[in-house]
């Protein structure tokens, strides 16, 4: 049974939540199993990438009491003539996963790159292996572009698919 989580409140991290993102983060690229991080990524390293600064931008979902729950970070995809299609990554910290966090972040993220002009979202790297993101994805109007076949090696799966998607804002 999921039990879906009271409405959450999501806005942009601050320096001060870097330190309950870590944790989870870590964790997350340790497991190999749904990022292309380093599985032994520097906490500088990670920092760097989650929270870059300008024109990207770094969310955090948070409960009635201000536990983070997960966070995302979203910016364009590419550069000058590509800029105007978003990108976005996402993870909900485990202890805190299955109750709709991964959901309302997707949701606020598309709200955000449609509010700030972008035409599009693309996801470049969503681990094949991963069908709970894949499905959320598909859920919220993303299509599957295609796989990049054994772009991804899963510590438990092997050589496994990096899925591409796309969706029009």
């Amino acid at each position: 049974m999921t039990t879906i989580l009271a409405p959450v409140l999501i806005r942009d991290a601050t320096p001060d939540d870097w330190a309950a993102i870590w944790p989870f983060l870590r964790a997350i690229a340790a497991a190999g199993e749904t990022y292309t991080y380093p599985r032994d990524i520097t906490e500088e390293h990670a920092r760097s990438i989650w929270m870059p600064g300008p024109p990207a931008v770094a969310f955090v979902a948070v409960d009635d009491d201000g536990t983070v729950l997960g966070s995302a970070k979203a910016g364009p995809n590419q550069l000058g003539p590509g800029s105007h299609v978003a990108t976005a990554s996402f993870m909900v910290d485990p202890a805190h996963g299955r109750r709709g966090t991964g959901r309302a972040l997707g949701e606020h993220v598309v709200a955000w790159a449609t509010a700030q002009g972008y035409r599009a979202m693309q996801f470049n790297a969503v681990v094949e292996t991963n069908t709970r993101a894949v499905a959320l994805w598909h859920a919220l109007g993303f299509a599957t572009v295609g796989v990049v076949p054994e772009a991804f090696h899963h510590p438990e799966h092997g050589y496994v698919g990096l899925t591409v998607m796309h969706r029009t804002l």
